[in-house]
């Protein structure tokens, strides 16, 4: 049997961050956009994973637009010295809720400025740049440009790491060729998969790795063999994707979101679950099977 510790750590360029992190998505509006149904559950839903010892959190200021960032200081500002905050730009919002490429040098530097004045920092410890040309899946393209932008902030002291979202190799190793890269957060979880190679050579290279849509997004996991498994260990479907996340590899950081404290408290209950080395074996099926 292999336990998964839920203080396992892993670095996030100089910070050891829990791998068990928290997702902001789900804060905003249906359609992460606008505000939250319920606002006092989405202060207590991220004051909970403070208290249980979280100190990961994802956001991004084109979530509502500027809505989670408002919420994760309301609800956590001052905040603590060890939560490592990391944001997101490259997008923006249309007025309809449309997912909008915000990818000019202008763009992006205004878009530094509204995820600090909104988190109340002077500092972001992570900017990941979203990748966004004209497609949300990843397209190849050079993001030199982007990249140097990115670089200024970071000379100016607004940046502290560099991350990549949604980024290919190819975009990855032109990055790494001009900065220092410290994540990268690409779709990755039990049924799409297409990122294993990558996840293998940027843990020998000490960078970490961050799956969006860990349980499947928009589109929730869904497999006989995962539900089966779960039945098996008394966990929910979920949990067991979750725990299959952090035993693929010690780079692996998850940040599952929610907007229900009970729902959070389930998803961290994920790293205390044992998987066998069959149970992984079977649970790597579900991607042939997708």
């Amino acid at each position: 049997m292999s336990s998964i510790d839920k203080s396992g750590t892993f670095t996030l360029g100089d910070r050891s961050v829990k791998r068990l992190g928290y997702g902001a998505m789900q804060l905003a509006g249906p359609g992460v956009f606008g505000p939250p149904r319920d606002h006092d559950a989405a202060l207590a839903v991220l004051r909970e994973a403070v208290v249980r010892g979280v100190n990961h959190i994802d956001t991004s200021d084109f979530y509502g637009p500027h809505v989670t960032n408002q919420i994760i200081r309301e609800a956590l500002a001052p905040y603590p010295d060890d939560l490592t905050i990391v944001t997101k730009i490259g997008a923006r919002r249309g007025a309809d809720g449309a997912w909008l490429p915000a990818f000019s040098p202008e763009d992006l530097t205004q878009a530094v400025h509204d995820n600090l004045r909104n988190l109340g920092l002077d500092v972001l410890d992570v900017v990941n740049l979203r990748i966004i040309f004209d497609v949300h899946e990843p397209t190849e393209g050079s993001i030199e440009e982007q990249v140097a932008v990115l670089a200024g902030l970071q000379q100016k002291g607004l940046v502290h790491h560099i991350g990549l979202s949604n980024a290919t190799a190819a975009q990855i190793k032109e990055a790494r060729r001009m900065v220092e890269i410290v994540c990268v957060q690409n779709q990755y979880n039990l049924a799409h998969r297409a990122d294993d190679a990558l996840i293998d050579e940027l843990a020998r290279d000490g960078i970490a790795y961050v799956p969006f849509f860990p349980l499947g997004g928009f589109n929730p996991l869904q497999s006989s063999t995962l539900s089966a498994v779960a039945a098996r260990l008394g966990a929910t479907p979920m949990q067991v994707a979750l725990a299959w996340l952090l035993r693929r590899a010690p780079n692996i950081l998850l940040i599952p979101g929610t907007s229900s404290v009970a729902h959070l408290r389930e998803n961290l209950a994920a790293a205390e679950l044992e998987l066998s080395e069959d149970v992984v074996k079977e649970l790597d099926g579900v991607a042939m099977a997708a």
